[in-house]
C-alpha cells in the first residue's frame, strides 16, 4: 500500500524478490494535476500496472467494499509506505503477520506526513528510516529496525527522499524474514523524543528575511520540490512571486530582505543574521534559472527589498 514516489523502491524490491509474491497493489485514486487538471495515476499505480499486478484504488480505506476485496486476497502481510490514509483496525488486524510500515525518520522523532522536510527545516544533522509494525495511532507502533544517514549540506528534500527510499527498501527486505520467523518482535517506541511532522502547506514556503540565513537556507533545501521557498519582488500592479531553488549562507551583514549584491555569482540578500546568496531562482510564470541567466533578463539592483 503506497502512493508517492517514495513507495516505489519498496514495491519494486518486493516484486523483484523471489522470496515474496505480491498479490495486489493499493494506492490512492487518480488525482487531477497540472495546468489542465487531467487525472494522473500515482507513481505506485504506474509501477503496479507495469508489473501486471491488480491495482486497488479505494477513495476511503475504511469502505466495506474495499475491505471485502482485501479479505478476498488473503494477504499474509501488508507493507505500507507513504500511502496517505490512516488505516483502520480492521485492516491492521487482517493479515496473518499484520502490517509493516516503511517510515522515513528515526521514530519516535517526526511521526506524521512530512518527516523528510521537517528534518531539513529544523537543521538536523542526521535522519534515517524505520521499519515499524503498524498499530492504532499515527506512526506509534513497535520498531523492528532502523538505519541512519547524515543530512549533507548539498541535500534537499528530493535527494534525501531518494536516498531514504532506497535505504527503506533494503531494510524492509532484511527485516521481513526474521519478523515472520518471530526472531524480531520489535520494541515499543520511547515516549522521550517523540515529535510530529505535520503536512507541509504552500504558505510554509514564504521566506521571513528576519530569520537567520541558515534557517532560510534550510527552508530552501527542505521545501524542494514543493512548495519551494519563495519571496516577492516589488512590482506593478502587484508584487511578483520569486522562487528560490538553491542558495548558500555567506558571512555578510545587511538589512533583512535587502539585495546587497547582484551579479553572476548570485544575489546576496540580507537576513536577520548573516546573509543568503541566491544561486538559482525562478520568477512567477518563468523558468528556473541560474543567477547570472536571471539577471541577464531582469534588472535587480542593490538596495531592492524583497518582501
Amino acid at each position: 500500500m503506497g502512493t508517492a514516489e517514495l513507495s516505489c523502491d519498496s514495491l519494486r524490491a518486493l516484486i523483484e524478490s523471489p522470496a515474496y509474491q505480491v498479490v495486489a497493489v493499493v494506492t490512492q485514486p487518480d488525482r487531477p494535476k497540472g495546468r489542465d487538471l487531467k487525472l494522473q495515476p500515482s507513481p505506485v499505480k504506474v509501477l503496479g500496472l507495469s508489473a501486471k499486478l491488480p491495482v486497488l484504488q479505494p477513495e476511503r480505506a475504511r469502505s466495506e467494499e474495499f475491505l471485502a476485496a482485501l479479505r478476498a486476497l488473503q494477504p499474509d502481510l501488508i507493507v505500507v509506505a507513504a500511502y496517505g490514509q490512516i488505516l483502520p483496525g480492521s485492516i491492521l488486524e487482517l493479515p496473518r503477520f499484520g502490517c509493516l510500515n516503511v517510515h522515513t525518520s528515526l521514530l519516535p522523532r517526526y511521526r506524521g506526513a512530512a518527516p523528510i522536510q521537517w528534518a531539513i527545516l529544523n537543521g538536523d544533522p542526521e535522519t534515517g528510516v524505520t521499519i515499524m509494525k503498524m498499530a492504532a495511532g499515527i506512526d506509534t507502533g513497535d520498531i523492528l529496525t532502523q538505519a541512519t544517514t547524515p543530512i549533507h549540506p548539498k541535500d534537499d528534500s528530493q535527494t534525501l527522499l531518494d536516498r531514504l527510499a532506497r535505504m527503506g527498501a533494503e531494510l524492509l527486505l532484511q527485516a521481513i524474514p526474521d519478523y515472520i520467523a518471530g526472531k524480531t518482535p520489535g520494541w515499543p517506541q520511547p515516549a522521550e523524543g517523540a515529535s510530529y511532522a505535520r503536512k507541509i502547506k504552500k504558505q510554509d514556503g514564504l521566506i521571513d528575511w528576519t530569520q537567520p540565513a541558515r534557517a532560510i537556507w534550510n527552508r530552501v533545501r527542505g521545501l524542494v520540490p514543493w512548495p519551494g521557498a519563495f519571496s516577492y519582488l516589488p512590482g506593478q500592479p502587484h508584487p511578483h512571486l520569486l522562487k528560490i531553488w538553491q542558495a548558500e549562507v555567506v558571512e555578510r551583514a545587511g538589512q533583512p530582505g535587502e539585495v546587497m549584491e547582484a551579479d553572476k555569482a548570485g544575489l546576496v540578500v540580507g537576513c536577520g543574521r548573516e546573509a543568503l546568496r541566491v544561486l538559482s531562482l525562478q520568477r512567477e510564470g518563468g523558468r528556473r534559472l541560474q543567477a547570472g541567466e536571471f539577471l541577464a533578463g531582469h534588472s535587480l539592483l542593490p538596495g531592492l527589498r524583497l518582501g
